[in-house]
């Protein structure tokens, strides 16, 4: 059974390139195996990330997540059963939402910035598909 769950989460420390790249390469390098696909959002100290899988890899990658020092504040935002992938072209693609026109970001939230902590999980995946849709996400495929 595939399942998509989406979360936010504030970073315990600054954001470098040299941290997401970090997340990214272990994404990479170990979702894989593990069935996992998804999408890694950031933008000043937020996360936001779609993980897509079977429900029980799903489940303790995000468990992991919880624990993981680099992360704090998280949310589970939405989850829910698919009959497909809508990420599977990303073993973890990324977007740098300070890339992305702030009217895009404003036509799903209060402010032109993310925060997913005052949006609802559906307008966050509205956003995400927004974004797949004008190809803002980048990454390695499968």
């Amino acid at each position: 059974m595939l399942v998509r769950l989406l979360y936010a989460s504030r970073t315990a420390d600054a954001v470098t390139h040299e941290v997401i790249e970090s997340i990214l390469a272990q994404s990479r390098k170990h979702n894989p195996e593990l069935g996992i696909t998804g999408i890694l959002c950031h933008g000043g100290d937020v996360y936001m990330q779609v993980l897509e899988g079977g429900r029980d890899a799903v489940n303790q990658l995000y468990n992991r997540i919880v624990r993981d020092k680099r992360h704090r504040d998280v949310v589970l935002l939405h989850y829910e059963e698919v009959s497909e992938r809508r990420f599977a072209g990303w073993t973890m693609g990324q977007v740098n939402l300070a890339k992305v026109n702030p009217s895009t970001l404003l036509k799903y939230s209060e402010k032109p910035a993310l925060d997913p902590y005052a949006a609802s999980g559906r307008a966050a995946m509205a956003l995400l598909e927004e974004l797949i849709a004008t190809a803002s996400i980048v990454g390695r495929t499968c």
